[in-house]
């Protein structure tokens, strides 16, 4: 296991290598491009092929078509181009298609701009296209994290064959930082029983989502739900940073998640017990994170580079219980920690030793 510094892009193209992907189908957008440019150089090398695709619908449709083989395959875009892929989406999820995608979150909307953003919150966790689906969403906050959850996310579309999204943003793509490239652990996964590549000496096996009968439909439909019901209940994942005593809690994932941990650390240090809840899956929400606490802290603040979006899970994940209120930067920019801890002062008059 060896230790290289590298941009969050090329740690995402690096684990994707090692988890076995075969083809990647994309078409280059900023700040995700470095994953096309990466995997173009070195994934020939293990055996795979990368096309650029005319546009990103053609691009996860090639997916669609490379995943029924049973193929490992990813994509990746960034907010514009990943809201072209919506639709390609929908159907991956009908037709149960383990891929693996990626969008290096920009500020929006419209065209936006290049900076950091999690404004995708809701089309990347309710289902940015038709119908009633889910992806299964992970939200690194390190370089590190870009990596394994990458190589973890193949592992995630093949168990319980759903589209898998790593939401990052511009700011953790574009960061350089040292990344351990570990092997991929052995994982016990189902065989791919259902994949189509010729039917010489078996049953024909057909991957298509169109519902002749509305009984039909709605056997399918709720085939999808089961499956989403056991994710919810299996997948849940956050981490709990001085969360046991805290009175005040800051929930942030990503980029505002890392930010947030400076910031229970000097509040600490001014004597104000507050902890974080940084979620890691984004769907399923962790609700579970919240249970111990719901019912004991005094106040929330969720961080987030959006409007507000989030903030509706956690009020949800409190039933209301608690009071939550948001603190957030758009457009690109960062919050700072001085900001952060001044906001959660503020709504909740709480005495700061040290002025920020």
């Amino acid at each position: 296991m060896s230790k290289q510094l590298m941009k969050g892009n090329e740690a995402i193209a690096e684990a994707a290598i090692r988890a076995g992907c075969k083809l990647f189908f994309g078409y280059p957008i900023t700040p995700s491009t470095e994953i096309v440019e990466y995997l173009a150089k070195h994934l020939p090398k293990a055996g795979g092929t990368v096309l650029q695709g005319e546009d990103e619908i053609a691009s996860i449709n090639m997916c669609y078509g490379a995943a029924a083989t049973g193929t490992r395959v990813m994509t990746a875009s960034s907010s514009p181009g990943f809201s072209l892929k919506q639709e390609g989406l929908s159907y991956l999820a009908a037709v149960e298609l383990p891929v693996v995608v990626v969008n290096v979150n920009r500020a929006g909307p419209g065209l936006g701009g290049l900076g950091p953003s999690q404004s995708d919150y809701f089309q990347c966790t309710k289902g940015g296209g038709h119908g009633d689906y889910r992806l299964i969403v992970l939200a690194p906050s390190k370089g590190q994290e870009l990596y394994d959850f990458t190589m973890e996310a193949f592992d995630l579309a093949d168990k319980y064959r759903n589209p898998v999204l790593i939401m990052a943003d511009g700011f953790l793509g574009q960061m350089m930082e040292p990344v351990q490239l570990k092997e991929r652990p052995p994982v016990e996964l189902p065989p791919k029983d259902w994949a189509v590549g010729g039917c010489r000496g078996r049953a024909k096996r057909k991957i298509a989502s169109y519902s002749l009968t509305n009984e039909i439909g709605e056997a399918n439909c709720l085939h999808w739900q089961a499956k989403y019901e056991q994710i919810r209940a299996l997948e849940q994942r956050w981490e709990a940073f001085y969360a046991d005593d805290a009175e005040y809690l800051l929930v942030g994932y990503g980029t505002c998640g890392r930010i947030a941990k400076s910031v229970v650390l000097n509040a600490r240090r001014q004597g104000l017990k507050v902890g974080l809840i940084r979620p890691i899956t984004l769907w399923p929400f962790p609700e579970k994170a919240f249970i111990p606490v719901k019912d004991r802290v005094k106040g929330i603040l969720t961080v987030e580079l959006n409007a507000g979006q989030m903030i509706e899970d956690v009020k949800l994940a409190v039933e209301c219980r608690v009071p939550v209120h948001l603190y957030n930067r758009q457009g690109g920019m960062l919050p700072t920690e001085n900001e952060i801890l001044a906001h959660l002062a503020k709504v909740f008059q709480l005495p700061l030793a040290e002025e920020v």
